[in-house]
């Protein structure tokens, strides 16, 4: 079976289905690839040849001047087979399907999707979809996105396939409209028919851009593959998985969305935690999640020191602390005397360190600098979780950021709680600096939980 590396590393891609209509779908597809900078040599094919953004269009796939590695197929269901076998007396390597309608809609649909499953095996060409928007590889600008761009093509880390249609090009373009949150490669799988999760996380285990791999799963095809490729991938990089259908009715809608079988939630759960990847419940999870390991080093322990100007908010998350099975952390002597040069009270140069009102004598930047060098250098503190307000002015965080940057010994996460224009300006400079920035601090408890339950899984200690 052609490995599917051959695919997302394409060099030469035609759409099956360019109108001449600059504002159809597959006229748009074939400028993105122009606009986002692919290299490779690209065509359309339409009945009526000619072209379009000037790109040339062929009558069929077959008259087509240059050997072709993916084909995207922008087409009804009723036309596919016939075009995939085009593709096949072409010897394309790979085809994206992206049209919706085939087994998640009945009888007809799943006759169409089993003549492209037919099709496929017997030609050894590999397939995505149906139901999906497809393929991104950030290193060499592909995409087979019609509403792609060029910030969704900017080069990051994070690898993702996702059991799904167009959800998989929205959440893309969110993530990559945050700071720091860039893709290696994006796998669209919708309704399987070939290519499923246990295929792209074989590639992206493998593949030396991605530094961390997220799945969004309704169901899963071959248990026994998947659980052994998440255990080779969970072995050198952190998996995060989303997995919907978790009650009844979920399940049922996920059947008429990508005509899928239920999987048994608990068991579900189980293989996840046997092969030590990380199970989220939600995208903002995920993303928060996604901060944490992309920007801080896996902690060394479960022990948690909290910096705050409020007891409020510090006592709240030392409790989440408890509760995700952490300690707060017991501050050495030697720590509690080098923050006392700049927290006056005693009791307050305890775990949770109070810095209000002592921050107004010594100045904001001096007083937080000088907390968080001390606990950066105390053996008994993993993490630490910075607890403060939206400032009008976000230069007053500069200061921590260039502690944390100078120092990536521990992971350091920010909480801010103010106006939402001022967090924003804050959180910006925050994330440009490497420096996990969130809402509630609680937040940034689970994703220490998180990060420190990898931790213990890939030393085997878990």
């Amino acid at each position: 079976m052609r490995p599917i590396r051959d695919i997302l590393e394409a060099q030469s891609v035609v759409v099956i289905g360019a109108s001449r209509d600059q504002e159809k779908p597959g006229a748009q597809l074939l400028k993105v690839l122009k606009d986002v900078g692919f290299a490779g040599r690209v065509a359309g094919v339409n009945p009526q040849g000619g072209n379009v953004f000037g790109v040339p269009l062929y009558p069929c796939v077959r008259d087509v001047p240059f050997e072709i590695d993916l084909a995207v197929l922008l087409i009804p269901p009723r036309f596919v087979p016939d075009a995939l076998r085009d593709c096949a007396v072409k010897g394309v390597k790979g085809a994206v399907i992206s049209a919706e309608g085939f087994a998640e809609t009945g009888t007809q649909g799943a006759t169409y999707q089993e003549d492209v499953r037919a099709i496929l095996k017997s030609s050894g060409m590999r397939g995505f979809g149906p139901n999906t928007l497809g393929l991104v590889n950030t290193q060499t600008k592909l995409t087979t996105s019609y509403f792609a761009n060029s910030q969704m093509l900017a080069s990051g880390h994070i690898g993702f396939a996702a059991q799904s249609g167009i959800f998989v090009g929205a959440l893309l373009r969110y993530l990559s409209s945050l700071t720091g949150l860039h893709l290696s490669k994006g796998i669209g799988l919708g309704n399987k028919v070939d290519v499923n999760e246990s295929d792209a996380l074989s590639f992206l285990a493998d593949d030396e851009q991605t530094k961390i791999i997220g799945l969004y799963l309704e169901d899963v095809k071959d248990g026994g593959r998947f659980v052994k490729n998440l255990k080779k991938a969970t072995a050198r990089k952190p998996v995060l998985i989303i997995k919907s259908g978790r009650t009844q009715a979920g399940a049922k809608a996920s059947a008429t969305h990508t005509a899928s079988m239920a999987v048994e939630d608990s068991v579900f759960d189980g293989i996840v935690r046997q092969a030590g990847a990380i199970r989220l419940h939600a995208i903002d999870e995920f993303v928060r999640t996604l901060k944490g390991f992309l920007n801080m080093p896996l902690p060394a322990g479960d022990r948690l020191a909290f910096v705050s100007y409020s007891g409020a908010q510090a006592i709240m998350s030392i409790d989440t602390t408890i509760e995700q099975g952490l300690q707060a952390a017991r501050l050495a002597d030697a720590t509690q005397a080098r923050i006392g040069r700049v927290i006056a009270t005693s009791s307050k140069t305890k775990n949770p360190i109070d810095i209000f009102p002592d921050w107004l004598t010594h100045g904001y930047e001096k007083t937080i600098t000088e907390v968080v060098k001390a606990l950066l250098d105390d053996r008994g503190v993993d993490g630490i979780v910075f607890i403060s307000f939206a400032e009008a002015n976000p230069e007053v965080y500069q200061s921590l950021v260039n502690v944390v940057q100078a120092d990536r010994r521990k992971p350091v996460f920010v909480s801010l709680l103010g106006d939402s224009l001022d967090k924003a300006a804050c959180e910006r400079l925050l994330d440009a600096g490497g420096l996990p920035c969130f809402d509630f601090p609680e937040q940034a408890v689970r994703v220490f939980a998180r990060m420190r339950q990898y931790a213990k899984r890939i030393k085997g200690t878990e």
